[in-house]
């Protein structure tokens, strides 16, 4: 029969293999759901409006539920980093966006005389 401190060491062993999972990856200048193209921004907006973990695993198939409550669990751990990481994704794409409406004005113009007509309906 293993001893007590045998047992207990093993256990030991098996919460810290189990503690030091990363679910969140940094690469390409973003952070990304460890081994995947989903985008830890794309979780945490949907947790920030109030999805569950469960309706936000079933969104994205590729990752498992597990994942997204790590994803979760370290956006809440590093929740002023993250959301200054956001708030700059967001000037960054919004000055892009400012940029190709200049750059491009006669296809916003038409963009927005298509979406002010009625919509017809296809049978």
């Amino acid at each position: 029969m293993p001893s007590l401190l045998k047992c207990r060491q093993k256990l030991q062993a098996t919460l810290e293999i189990v503690m030091t999972k990363e679910y969140v990856e940094q690469r390409d200048s973003g952070y990304w759901i460890k081994g995947s193209r989903v985008s830890l921004d794309s979780i945490v907006y949907a947790f920030l409006r109030g999805a569950s973990p469960e309706s936000i695993a079933h969104s994205f198939p590729l990752i498992s539920l597990e994942e997204v409550y790590g994803a979760i669990t370290f956006y809440l751990a590093h929740q002023a980093e993250l959301d200054a990481y956001l708030q700059r994704e967001e000037a960054e794409f919004e000055a892009m966006r400012q940029a190709s409406r200049q750059a491009h004005p006669l296809l916003y113009r038409k963009l927005e005389e298509a979406r002010s007509q009625p919509s017809t309906r296809r049978s």
